[in-house]
C-alpha cells in the first residue's frame, strides 16, 4: 500500500500550497507533522509569486492500493 503525507499551507499573498512526502514514516503523530509544518513556515524555505507560507492548512494522510495486472 502506497502512502503519501500531504501538507497545505496558505502564503501571505493568501495562496495554497501542497507539499507532498512519499512513504512517511509508518508511526507519525499528528503532533509531529504540525511541528514539522511549523519549522517550514519558520524555515522561510519556499515562496509562492514572492509571499513565504504564512500559516498551516492542513494535513493528510492519503492511502492507496496498487495492484499490478500485467
Amino acid at each position: 500500500m502506497a502512502q503519501v503525507l500531504e501538507m497545505q499551507f496558505e502564503t501571505a499573498g493568501g495562496k495554497k500550497l501542497t507539499i507532498s512526502v512519499d512513504e512517511p514514516r509508518a508511526n507519525l503523530t499528528a503532533l509531529e507533522v504540525e511541528t514539522g509544518m511549523q519549522a517550514l513556515i519558520a524555515s522561510s524555505v519556499f515562496e509562492v509569486n514572492g509571499f513565504g507560507l504564512a500559516s498551516a492548512f492542513s494535513a493528510r494522510l492519503i492511502e492507496r492500493n496498487v495492484s499490478d495486472l500485467m
